[in-house]
């Protein structure tokens, strides 16, 4: 899902503005390089060198962190931190595809839960169908299963975005309010989304943004993003989804049910700035 980034920050009136992101593609790889997998993306706001150069140096004015100690970038993962999109985006979406093409197959939400332990929606439904029975009106072979399974997830990411440009699914609570802090503060912002090789979009993210991967602070939901963010050598926030409030979140560096909105907010840009510094005292 390259563009679902990109396409939920733009869904609502609360979503992110616009002309705060701009589309990062894959970066070319050359020998010796790390391959970053195909259909990775990252929606990316920059601020200029001068502006940032300006905020840190204010920071260390007054008597706070050194400049090397404060979070250069702020990440977030897509589905289920920014918009809770996986039980009424993507489940209604497959299910809408598999309606089309009259399969026979439905997901509930017992079973989506399930299922969202495999990562990627092809893999999903391979894994799925090799398991239950492919159905009637598949196709017998191996390579026109795998067409058959590339056009299926294709018309399921029209649908879901569909559902974005209707404007249905919000940002979850305090989402644009942490972006806003961060910005304000001369931070880069980026959201990650990819269907598997989580480890690798935040490297390309650091990689992308020039910065270091331990001056990083990253939102997740699941334990396999937050194993991902930790595996890059990063910080890591979890905000729990639906799909992953029992999940076990121990090496975690903080956990929340949600970022959060005033009253009741969990936390702010200040305790993502604290959280980093403290990898830098002994």
């Amino acid at each position: 899902m390259s563009m679902a980034a990109a396409a939920a920050a733009a869904a609502s009136s609360t979503m992110l503005r616009a002309s705060n992101i701009s589309v990062a593609r894959p970066v070319p790889v050359t020998a010796g390089q790390q391959l970053i997998p195909s259909g990775v993306a990252c929606c990316i706001r920059t601020v200029s060198g001068r502006r940032a150069a300006v905020a840190r140096a204010a920071a260390a004015g007054d008597g706070g962190a050194p400049a090397s100690a404060l979070p250069a970038v702020l990440l977030f993962d897509c589905d289920g931190v920014l918009v809770d999109t996986e039980k009424d985006g993507h489940r209604i979406s497959f299910n809408e595809a598999f309606a089309e093409r009259e399969l026979g197959v439905s997901w509930d939400v017992e079973l989506y839960g399930e299922l969202l332990k495999i990562g990627g929606g092809k893999e999903r439904m391979t894994a799925y169908f090799n398991q239950t029975g492919w159905p009637a009106k598949a196709p017998k072979t191996d390579e026109e299963r795998k067409e058959f399974i590339a056009s299926l997830h294709k018309r399921k990411t029209e649908l879901f975005m569909a559902l974005i440009e209707k404007k249905l699914l919000p940002l979850r609570p305090g989402v644009q309010r942490l972006i806003d802090e961060a910005l304000g503060k001369a931070v880069k912002v980026a959201v990650c989304s990819t269907s598997n090789e989580k480890a690798a979009i935040y490297i390309l993210a650091a990689t992308t943004l020039g910065v270091d991967p331990q001056s990083c602070v990253v939102v997740e939901d699941s334990t396999i993003g937050l194993a991902a963010a930790k595996a890059a050598g990063m910080k890591c926030i979890v905000t729990k989804s639906g799909y992953t409030a029992e999940e076990d979140f121990e090496t975690a560096d903080a956990v929340f049910d949600c970022i959060g909105d005033p009253p009741e907010v969990r936390f702010d840009w200040d305790f993502c700035a604290n959280l980093l510094q403290k990898q830098y005292v002994s």
